[in-house]
């Protein structure tokens, strides 16, 4: 009967090369096999400064946004330049700061949905958020960095190319996104294991099960 091996030290080497501090994060019940993603099982644990500075950088966020959103309803123009290139008052007040920006179409102020994203990213980025079983967490996590970078990237060209200015507090919240992406996408695929190579003790070779058949 051939020897089974031990996986354990793979496990532990492969949290290891992503960067975490702690080899897994387990509940102690193992993976029920289904393959539903609902938290069974083990995950790679991220080093305690990706948590932090996720939860840092989205708190900043969320402040700028903030005060984004209470300027827009207020009518107040934000704190910056309001000559040349640097022009907050344009850029905040131009069709570009709602969403979809088309005349006549229903449409929300994008201030607001910079909050909405704030609020909700930083609930995810929360040190229980970051140590919670089920990896629909972390998915989500991981596709709202995709979306809000996504949609900065809208609001960098609507800037350039249409505005022909730019505004420093939203400048500010592009940065922050920006950073919130690369922080996420470096580390939530090592968590949740995507692109390892399963190991290859790990399955049997079923290719020859000594039951041929004499010919």
């Amino acid at each position: 009967m051939p020897a089974v091996q031990d996986t354990s030290e793979h496990a532990d080497e492969g949290a290891n090369d992503a960067g975490t501090d702690d080899p897994v994060i387990d509940d102690g019940a193992g993976d029920d096999g289904d393959g539903d993603g609902d938290g069974d099982g083990a995950l790679a644990a991220p080093a305690a400064w990706r948590i932090v500075t996720s939860l840092l950088l989205s708190l900043a966020g969320l402040g700028v946004s903030i005060y984004l959103t209470v300027d827009h309803f207020a009518k107040i123009a934000p704190v910056c330049s309001g000559n040349g290139f640097v022009n907050c008052q344009k850029v905040t007040t131009s069709a570009e700061s709602y969403f979809p920006p088309f005349h006549g179409w229903p449409h929300v102020p994008v201030a607001f949905l910079g909050l909405c994203f704030y609020v909700v990213f930083t609930a995810v980025n929360l040190p229980v958020a970051w140590r919670a079983l089920d990896r629909r967490i972390h998915i989500a996590r991981f596709a709202l960095a995709c979306l809000g970078m996504g949609f900065a990237l809208y609001l960098v060209c609507a800037e350039f190319v249409i505005i022909g200015n730019i505004c420093l507090w939203c400048t500010a919240v592009h940065v922050l996104t920006f950073c919130l992406f690369v922080l996420t996408v470096s580390t939530v695929p090592a968590m949740l294991g995507w692109g390892q190579r399963p190991y290859a003790g790990d399955y049997e070779d079923d290719g020859d099960d000594g039951d041929e058949e004499p010919g």
